[in-house]
């Protein structure tokens, strides 16, 4: 019983201390800059792909032009 006054009395003599200061928060401006971004594409992989299927493709137009008469 003791203890429990002590310690309600210790916090009512510093309940005043966290009371008494003021804060100020300032907000400023934002500054929105442009984002430059590079890509760097691979283009050998494009073309080797297209090498790869061109006798696929060739094959295909040669099926397609018979029907196409």
């Amino acid at each position: 019983m003791k203890q429990g006054f002590a310690i309600m009395a210790a916090a009512l003599l510093l309940a005043p201390l966290g009371c008494g200061s003021t804060h100020k928060v300032e907000v400023a401006p934002v500054e929105v800059k442009p984002i430059h971004i590079t890509i760097d594409v691979n283009v050998r992989v494009d073309r080797a792909l297209d090498d790869f299927f061109s006798d696929i493709d060739q094959k295909k137009s040669q099926t397609e032009a018979p029907n196409a008469n």
